[in-house]
């Protein structure tokens, strides 16, 4: 049954190029998914974009000389494409630093404020004293006040889950320079959670498919709901919309508060640019729609507490009461997706530290689709995986180009140099049968698993069926059948079921690999767009929004975005048949096998060994 399926993609940060770490997170797991459900006939909408707020940008823009809106535009275009060379197939990929995604983001906060979950308070801020700049909480470590754990970062312990202030750590520091920070009087708006925690405690006590261990967390974080600043002194983001508030560019929304938001802010301008500006309701005020969310695991507070929270007091469904705003009542998430880490020789990825290996070096070495297919087999889905050059040299070699790539390549060879098309076959043998039964139930097999986003699952049993593929090719020995002329129904029949059996393993792989399943797709002498690809597209900031205070953007201005026409495409979900007299080319191989010598030393431009964690 096809779905109104909303695919929210956590945002980038334009501090920096994004490295192989950030989208084994959050983006290919979310295009697998999102690809799925175009495929089955469902209306997806896959939003995100680079978050350009925040500490972070203004820390990189100091260091590199630059004004922070000039190393978001630098980062913000190197970004969209990396992510479009990928393939991430975003119906619009955007930015934080529009005209509309200010302007939403404080129908937000007016909303809440006025439904009361909003709350004015004299908070104890943390300081850099050498630049008196304000320290956000995740740039402050210490020693958790709780369990005791080192490490822990302003605003949670990741060892216990416990919500934190950065005053509360022991021995806190900046991870900025190793300064002890000042802590002074300032006063915020803080969002109520205790009085949205029985909301949302009911809502996430409704889940019954997230990931164990995101819904476990989810739930710890409930028994410490304290209220939570959301708003910094910081002269960078976006204005509190309030009298007195809006004009003072020492005070800015958090950036987590108008990052969440994004979400929306991105559909709302996807719904301007394509023709119909109340488009994007659809996914967001229909009770019948539903709200997949794709992170890393240290993204999961956010997204299953201060984003469902947001929603909660907007509509006014806590203690507090209220009605919703003018954009009505929003969904909560369907689901929080989260990843765990993916690091490299047992360290995490680290630009700082020299641990990095970005996407853009990765695919100028090797295209899309190894990479894609490396993160959905071996990648974090729910324990931390280690990424070594040796286990993807292995994993290439072995599986994509030995098992799928061999098994295109030698099944379309022999069609066409015994047949020059796609053959007739005659009466199936019960091998041919059992072979092209498994095919077919690997439908709802792989289906099953890519509807609750158990990724390798789904690419697991996929293989299995390329695997299976191969062994009947084994067994039936196309190659003696040729020889004798008496047998040349029965090559007929063994080429077409393998023939058949590789177009139903490329559908199944569409989602993991959509650039190859594009070429295999030709290869099996078919024309036209199976795996649709997204495109960049330079637009302007030019939405009837009217964002109030100091710092606002200027409108008119230019930047690229991710989109595509996705829906123009063939690939679906099910068996397309192999028609006999396609004619068929002599067929190029799929993918390259990778140089044995990069399992010990990897490509010149990338790290050979992790250092030691500090």
């Amino acid at each position: 049954m096809a779905k109104t399926v909303l695919t929210a993609v956590a945002w980038p940060y334009a501090n920096g190029p994004r490295h192989i770490g950030h989208v084994a997170g959050f983006g290919v797991p979310s295009d697998v998914f999102a690809r799925y459900h175009r495929m089955i006939g469902s209306d997806v909408l896959m939003v995100s974009g680079t978050d350009e707020h925040g500490t972070p940008l203004l820390v990189q823009a100091e260091k590199e000389g630059v004004s922070v809106q000039e190393l978001a535009d630098r980062y913000n275009r190197q970004i969209v494409h990396d992510l479009a060379g990928l393939g991430l197939t975003y119906d619009l990929f955007t930015r934080t630093t529009t005209r509309n995604h200010y302007a939403v983001t404080q129908e937000l906060f007016r909303g809440l404020h006025e439904n009361g979950y909003m709350i004015r308070q004299t908070t104890m801020g943390a300081i850099s004293p050498s630049t008196g700049r304000t320290l956000p909480d995740r740039y402050i470590e210490g020693t958790c006040p709780i369990c005791g754990a080192g490490g822990a970062r302003g605003d949670q312990c990741d060892n216990c889950g416990n919500q934190l202030d950065p005053a509360d750590l022991v021995d806190p520091v900046s991870k900025i320079n190793g300064e002890t920070p000042e802590f002074v009087e300032t006063e915020h708006f803080l969002l109520d959670l205790p009085s949205l925690a029985e909301a949302l405690g009911d809502w996430l006590r409704e889940r019954r498919d997230w990931r164990p261990n995101v819904l476990k967390f989810s739930l710890n974080l409930l028994e410490d709901l304290r209220p939570r600043a959301m708003s910094r002194d910081i002269d960078w983001g976006v204005p509190i919309p309030l009298d007195g508030w809006a004009d003072n560019n020492a005070k800015k929304l958090y950036v987590w508060f108008d990052a969440v938001v994004g979400y929306l802010s991105a559909s709302i301008e996807w719904a301007y640019r394509s023709g119909d500006p109340e488009a994007w309701r659809r996914w967001w005020t229909d009770p019948e729609a539903v709200s997949y969310y794709f992170m890393g695991k240290d993204n999961i507070t956010f997204h299953s507490q201060i984003w469902p929270a947001e929603l909660l007091g907007y509509d006014g469904r806590g203690a507090r009461g209220g009605e919703p705003g003018p954009l009505g009542a929003l969904g909560l998430p369907t689901e929080v997706v989260s990843s765990e880490y993916l690091t490299m020789s047992g360290s995490k990825f680290s630009s700082s530290k020299g641990v990095v290996i970005y996407v853009k070096d990765f695919l100028a070495e090797f295209g899309p689709d190894p990479l894609r297919y490396f993160i959905a087999v071996a990648g974090p889905e729910n324990n931390d995986m280690d990424f070594t050059w040796d286990e993807f040299v292995r994993r290439i070699n072995n599986e994509l180009v030995g098992s799928w790539g061999n098994l295109v390549n030698r099944t379309v060879s022999m069609a066409h140099k015994n047949f020059g098309q796609v053959p007739e076959p005659g009466e199936l043998a019960a091998e041919d049968r059992e072979l092209l039964d498994e095919a077919s139930a690997a439908f709802d097999v792989v289906g099953e698993a890519l509807g609750h986003s158990r990724f390798r699952a789904g690419i697991t049993e996929a293989m299995r069926i390329v695997g299976r593929a191969n062994q009947y090719i084994a067994a039936t020995e196309p190659w003696k059948l040729a020889k004798d002329p008496g047998q040349a129904e029965r090559l007929a029949t063994v080429l077409w079921t393998a023939l058949q059996v590789v177009s139903d393993a490329n559908t199944l792989l569409t989602p993991y690999l959509p650039a190859s399943a594009q070429q295999v797709h030709e290869t099996l002498g078919r024309s036209g767009v199976w795996a649709a690809m997204p495109r960049v597209e330079e637009v302007v900031d030019d939405m009837p929004v009217q964002p109030v205070g100091a710092g606002v953007p200027a409108e008119g201005r230019g930047y690229p975005v991710i989109t595509g026409d996705y829906r123009d495409q063939q690939a679906h979900w099910g068996r397309t048949d192999v028609v006999p007299g396609t004619p068929l080319s002599k067929p190029t191989p799929i993918f390259a096998k990778l140089d044995p010598e990069l399992a010990d030393t990897g490509p010149a431009w990338a790290p050979i060994q992790a250092p030691a964690e500090s």
